[in-house]
């Protein structure tokens, strides 16, 4: 294997100019740089990453906490953030926070601890006033991408507007019997504070707008799966749930169209009113959220919030934190909200935000956009 000597003597320079010129970091001319990755490249000469962090304080790692990993959601917006960091020679580690206190107690009390990584994203995971606290002990920067709490400087989608989106396009093909199957939470609800939390941000744009337009806002609560929404769309669809009633009778109606929390949870409606005999869309129109990569093979409506792009906003933004900002990217990422204390990089505020449930303004400055599919008609004639 070679070694720092070999390539210091194949370039004709000192080892600290080698040194130098593959971190990055100190004064060498460009020529001298290409010489020497020159060198390295042709002895395949790799820098031990032990020797690296001991020299320069820096692993070179970011960690990413993320609740679940076999999520196509979340495995996107992960390929968006290496997409960005892998460049500038920056490993993942990835930590799955479960329901398990004692996993959670380890990952926070003693994994995040042990100096391997250089900063953090966290996606979308309900931490308690405990974590966060010790996340800001940590001495790191933190980077939030939708996560349900407003002390981390975080990234998001302005959520109200897009469940406000879903309803509106629903109401315009003349809708008026439509049902959201989603979630929603309370103040009582610990790690998800309800102006921050996604699903119940959904449901409060798609009440807005139901609301505007003088119509019933209906909704059935299920889980964030295909099986989940599945069997909640049999249940209403068979009449059996969904809140609003035929006058006179009590019967529930069904409804002609339902707006999902996600594309997954879409694909489970979808199934649903296969198994019941309904044609989509001539029986039920049905749109989602999140632009899953099987959405236009399902003809799926869907309301595309491009996680790909988030992760890679994500990565950007640990870079600029970390004073590495990655090229053609911002110094300063736009749209990252950073709240006083844990790790928030100097300087950073958010440009714009939407009102929160609670009144106050919440920075939600990624893209989303209503890409329309075969999935939602005019609802049928009566």
């Amino acid at each position: 294997m070679a070694s720092l000597d070999d390539v210091a003597r194949a370039a004709g320079v000192s080892t600290a100019t080698v040194s130098r010129a593959l971190s990055g970091r100190g004064r060498t001319s460009e020529a001298t740089r290409q010489r020497v990755r020159a060198a390295a490249d042709a002895l395949g000469y790799v820098a031990s990453a032990t020797a690296s962090s001991l020299a320069s304080g820096r692993a070179e790692n970011i960690g990413v906490i993320v609740p679940l990993m076999d999520r196509w959601f979340f495995a996107t917006v992960l390929d968006g953030i290496a997409a960005r960091l892998a460049p500038r020679g920056y490993d993942l580690t990835l930590y799955n926070l479960t329901d398990d206190p004692a996993q959670r107690r380890r990952l926070f009390e003693t994994s995040l601890r042990r100096g391997r990584v250089d900063g953090l994203i966290v996606l979308s995971v309900a931490l308690t006033d405990d974590e966060v606290a010790a996340l800001e002990t940590l001495d790191l920067p933190v980077v939030g991408l939708g996560v349900p709490r407003g002390e981390l400087p975080a990234l998001r989608v302005d959520d109200t507007a897009v469940g406000r989106a879903a309803a509106e396009h629903l109401l315009a093909l003349g809708h008026r019997e439509i049902v959201h199957i989603g979630q929603s939470v309370g103040a009582e609800v610990a790690g998800r504070a309800p102006a921050y939390d996604i699903p119940t941000r959904r449901r409060a744009g798609f009440e807005a707008a139901m609301a505007a337009a003088g119509a019933a806002a209906r909704f059935v609560e299920s889980d964030f799966t295909v099986d989940g929404a599945r069997r909640a769309a049999v249940a209403l669809l068979r009449g059996g749930g969904g809140g609003a009633a035929d006058a006179g009778t009590g019967a529930a109606r069904r409804p002609t169209a339902i707006f999902a929390a996600s594309d997954e949870m879409a694909y489970g409606v979808l199934t649903a009113a296969r198994d019941l005999g309904l044609r989509v869309p001539e029986d039920l129109s049905v749109i989602g959220v999140d632009g899953h990569d099987l959405a236009e093979l399902f003809g799926l409506t869907t309301i595309d919030q491009f996680p790909h792009a988030q992760g890679e906003r994500a990565g950007d933004a640990i870079l600029a934190a970390l004073g590495r900002p990655a090229a053609g990217a911002p110094g300063t990422p736009a749209g990252l909200a950073a709240p006083a204390g844990l790790g928030a990089p100097g300087g950073l505020a958010a440009p714009g935000g939407s009102e929160s449930l609670d009144g106050s303004e919440v920075d939600a400055s990624l893209p989303f956009a209503l890409v329309t599919r075969g999935t939602t008609a005019p609802p049928p004639r009566s």
